[in-house]
């Protein structure tokens, strides 16, 4: 058997994350946030995916293009656990393993046979940025992938954490409105480094076109400009 195995990329996400910073750490944390998974003209045929409506989440298998490596790590720092204490990379979803392939349940919105690029697929709750390789798409079925009597490891010690967010309405307005729900989910969830807590500190966050600057102090993110990109 080779050491190797070819991968295709069958699609590309399209959305409105220009960069890491600010993408929800796991899917389905941020359903406000909608993308487009575009296929490739190769794979642009509408029997594949005949069927595909009748379900309502799919698994998205795809790369983490963004993170360059030679070398892989057998132990990574998660965010979760404030970037401080290591575990396995076999126990996290870090991108920094011998194989940099992420796996993403999203929920399917609806399918777009009509567009200029279609069939798409419009998703929401994805965790990834604009143009992320797709190299798979399954569904998720009830009956085989939810386990209720699984355990979470260490995750389930972790109470989450939601910042409340003050963004004024003058400033808001600056924003199609359809963005300003996926913004407040994603400023919820806090986008700053784990091990970052400076109330002083200014961040940026780069979303649909527009520059979102905050800062936070205690619990609450205070957004304080928006200007166009």
């Amino acid at each position: 058997m080779p050491d190797t195995v070819p991968m295709n990329v069958i699609a590309r996400l399209r959305c409105d994350f220009t960069e890491k910073f600010g993408v929800p750490r796991q899917a389905g944390l941020a359903e406000h946030v909608y993308s487009r998974v575009v296929f490739e003209p190769e794979y642009r045929n509408a029997d594949a995916l005949r069927g595909i409506d009748g379900f309502s989440h799919l698994w998205l298998i795809w790369g983490f293009d963004r993170v360059r490596q030679k070398t892989w790590s057998p132990t990574v720092r998660p965010p979760r656990l404030g970037g401080n204490e290591r575990m396995g990379v076999f126990a996290t979803r870090s991108p920094f393993r011998p194989n940099p392939v992420g796996l993403s349940c999203v929920r399917l919105v609806r399918v777009e046979r009509d567009d200029p690029d279609g069939p798409c697929l419009l998703v929401s709750g994805a965790d990834m940025t604009d143009g992320t390789p797709i190299f798979d798409i399954k569904p998720y079925l009830p009956y085989a992938d939810c386990r209720p009597d699984a355990s979470g490891g260490y995750t389930d010690l972790l109470p989450e954490k939601r910042l409340a967010v003050d963004f004024p309405d003058v400033l808001a307005e600056k924003l199609p409105g359809e963005k300003r729900a996926a913004l407040l989910d994603i400023l919820s969830h806090d986008p700053r480094p784990s091990y970052q807590s400076d109330p002083n500190r200014e961040y940026g966050l780069s979303y649909g076109g527009y520059d979102v600057r905050f800062r936070v102090s205690g619990g609450t993110l205070r957004v304080f400009e928006v200007l166009a990109i």
